[in-house]
């Protein structure tokens, strides 16, 4: 076998593929895989329950509300839409301009959210548990009337890097431990697009740990080997198996055959 290719599907950060009949490498040589591609969607949440609640005041901070955000994946804008149709909901809003007292928006030269709120009695509290403020880039603390501008930047994005873990690699490690990760990349999409990713420039090949493959579990996770949440949708990988390249064995295996059909 010079090369083989598989192709994985699964709707989860774990999920496994049984092959029938098993594929069966030969003894005597020494095989590598690399990754040729993945596909999926930037589905990946940044809003769950852990930092899901904006509570806000409309009295000067004598009585709060909470609004809840769904899990899902926002950009900021999303955030702001869906903080606002929710106060609209709750009849807490401009009934003159039909516009949210409270608008959030992005500072882009600093990374960092703007948070203008245009009603004096209006107030935002993010000193609570599971609170948005610290993914807008906030203290814990209150937010009053008035312009204000994130102490810290943008925590949007919680996951730094996705990584692949396949296990019939050798070879990689994460944070110093030994894990098969086969490769790691950034989305360079947006939430909710398709991420089609192609290792470039070149294929980064792992040494093959077993002669019989029967089936191959893999397992999608980030900087930290904690699972990501795709949300169920489909992830197609694929994979390449080759034979190492060993320039020795090469020539003495065509010594071999040359002798064998009396040319040397």
């Amino acid at each position: 076998m010079r090369g083989l290719t598989l192709i994985l599907n699964g709707n989860s950060n774990n999920f496994t593929t049984s092959f029938y009949p098993r594929i069966h490498l030969e003894r005597e040589i020494k095989y590598e895989a690399a990754l040729l591609s993945i596909d999926m969607y930037n589905s990946i949440p940044n809003i769950t329950n852990e930092n899901n609640d904006f509570t806000y005041s409309t009295d000067c901070g004598k009585t709060y509300q909470t609004i809840k955000l769904d899990t899902g994946c926002y950009e900021l804008q999303a955030i702001n839409d869906e903080i606002s149709r929710q106060m609209i909901v709750n009849d807490d809003y401009n009934k003159e301009t039909n516009e949210s007292y409270i608008n959030i928006t992005a500072n882009l030269s600093k990374q960092k959210s703007v948070i203008e709120i245009s009603h004096k009695d209006y107030m935002i509290d993010f000193n609570k548990e599971n609170s948005i403020g610290s993914t807008l880039g906030f203290n814990k603390d209150l937010v009053i009337f008035g312009y204000h501008e994130s102490q810290n930047i943008v925590d949007i994005m919680k996951i730094n890097s996705i990584l692949l873990a396949i296990d019939i690699i050798s070879g990689g490690y994460l944070n110093g431990v030994q894990h098969p990760i086969i490769y790691s990349f950034f989305p360079d999409v947006g939430p909710g697009r398709k991420i089609i990713e192609r290792p470039n420039p070149s294929l980064s090949y792992h040494p093959v740990n077993r002669l019989s493959i029967d089936r191959i579990t893999v397992k999608i996770i980030d900087q930290n080997y904690t699972p990501i949440d795709i949300r169920g949708e489909t992830v197609t990988i694929k994979l390449v198996i080759r034979e190492v390249i060993d320039m020795k064995e090469t020539i003495k295996r065509a010594i071999k055959e040359l002798k064998i059909e009396n040319i040397l």
